[in-house]
């Protein structure tokens, strides 16, 4: 009984507690809108700020550099394994039904909603994170234990910030702009209906900047670049004029007719007779310098910089090693990846877990953040068990896996301190009593 007491109390902590009659079941019912740019041009309310953000940072983002730099830090942290505990500072024998609720966490996570995985659900907002620096992600709860939140993914450049929250979880804080006309043009959402993931927050604009938005102007400048150097490849550039010195205007009409109709296109050899023989003026040099490479190269770095990414990984290789090659995979990765992939976590530590559930005992975390080498991972692993700094089931902790029961964590315990070859003292002992 005393059990049951406390799995009630549990899930009152969400709201859906049992009533003496029963629990009524309840659905999520999403209150965002699931495209909103495609109904029709957005409307500002006077209270709510509209993120300030050119309206071509989307068909930047479908460019192929971009496309690289925005893929390399989106895919890596999604496809990562994470997993849900408790935090450091608390005993699980102390929290109740801790591997039960965590366990229940787990499952909401694996399916947020009906039609998305977390995988899938990540993807869109660290999508739009790296794009315009408002990654969103509507909470909803549904009343049932077994999976108590569902959660969406939200356009996060519909989203419009209350500059004057009064900090409390359960007032209005956002509100997205759907385009619809009368009462439904914007929908309110609270303090804990919303995880809005910021990059680079700054005190002066309740909006974050996103790495593309720093990279705006050189994008823009890259494709003009690109471009013009596809122009001039294909030759619809033309960067020489012939120059015939003393031709009346109508002989000038005449060789031009003639070119056209019986010289250009034709691959024929031009026969022309005159007293002066004709000038070639070159506006160029006619050469790879006129497609400007060098001047898109210093452009992609710029792009690679703006997403802390080392230009290699978007295609650069003049200046790559086998040396260095290595050291700038693991720059990339503790600039890159890691920061956003603990942005990521913590917000659904902070947000869902705490705010959302009323929680704050568990923790979402990545197992994949400490290195990118895996052996060099197991080595470091290793050493800290040899030294006494972790246990058994701390390791197993760190890599996503279920402790071990108490007689074998404490048998495997053991055989880390005397060593593989050394015997305990009851190992010791027993031989002797035997004799």
């Amino acid at each position: 009984m005393k059990i049951r007491e406390q799995w009630k109390q549990a899930l009152a902590l969400l709201g859906a507690g049992r009533g003496e009659a029963g629990r009524k079941e309840e659905t999520a019912q999403r209150k965002t809108v699931a495209l909103p740019s495609v109904l029709a041009p957005y409307s500002f309310p006077s209270r709510a700020l509209p993120k300030p953000t050119p309206a071509n940072l989307r068909r930047f983002a479908e460019t192929p550099v971009v496309r690289r730099a925005i893929n390399l830090i989106k895919d890596r942290v999604a496809s990562m394994d994470w997993q849900v505990r408790l935090k450091r500072d608390h005993d699980p024998e102390k929290v109740a039904f801790a591997a039960k609720r965590a366990q229940v966490l787990r499952h909401a996570l694996e399916f947020p909603n009906a039609s998305d995985s977390l995988r899938t659900l990540l993807e869109q907002v660290i999508e739009d994170a790296l794009v315009g620096g408002f990654g969103a992600i509507e909470m909803e709860l549904t009343g049932d234990p077994a999976k108590p939140v569902e959660l969406w993914p939200v356009d996060g450049a519909t989203i419009r910030i209350d500059p004057r929250w009064d900090g409390q979880p359960d007032s209005i804080r956002f509100a997205q702009a759907t385009g619809l006309v009368g009462t439904d043009a914007v929908i309110p959402l609270l303090d804990n209906q919303l995880i809005y993931v910021r990059m680079n927050p700054r005190s002066f604009t309740p909006f974050g900047l996103g790495p593309l938005e720093v990279a705006f102007e050189t994008v823009n400048a890259f494709l003009s670049a690109h471009r013009f150097a596809g122009k001039l490849a294909s030759n619809a550039v033309v960067q020489y004029a012939l120059w015939l010195n003393e031709t009346t205007p109508a002989q000038h009409e005449r060789l031009i007719r003639w070119w056209q109709d019986e010289i250009e296109g034709t691959g024929r050899v031009p026969l022309l007779s005159t007293e002066q023989k004709p000038e070639v003026l070159r506006f160029a040099s006619g050469t790879d310098a006129d497609l400007r490479l060098t001047w898109q190269e210093f452009l992609i770095r710029m792009v690679a910089n703006a997403f802390s990414l080392p230009p290699v990984l978007l295609g650069l290789e003049q200046d790559v090693n086998r040396s260095t090659a290595e050291s700038l995979l693991d720059e990339a990765f503790h600039s890159a990846i890691v920061p956003v992939a603990r942005l990521v976590a913590e917000h659904l530590t902070r947000d869902l877990f705490a705010k959302r559930l009323g929680w704050p005992e568990f923790e979402f975390l990545f197992n994949d953040l400490d290195t990118t080498d895996e052996a060099q991972q197991v080595q470091m692993q290793t050493a800290l068990l040899a030294a006494g700094v972790l246990t058994v089931n701390e390791v197993r902790a760190m890599r996503g896996l279920a402790p071990l029961p108490g007689d074998a964590a404490n048998r495997a315990d053991q055989k880390e301190e005397h060593g593989p070859t050394s015997m305990t003292h009851q190992e010791i002992q027993a031989p002797q009593e035997s004799q």
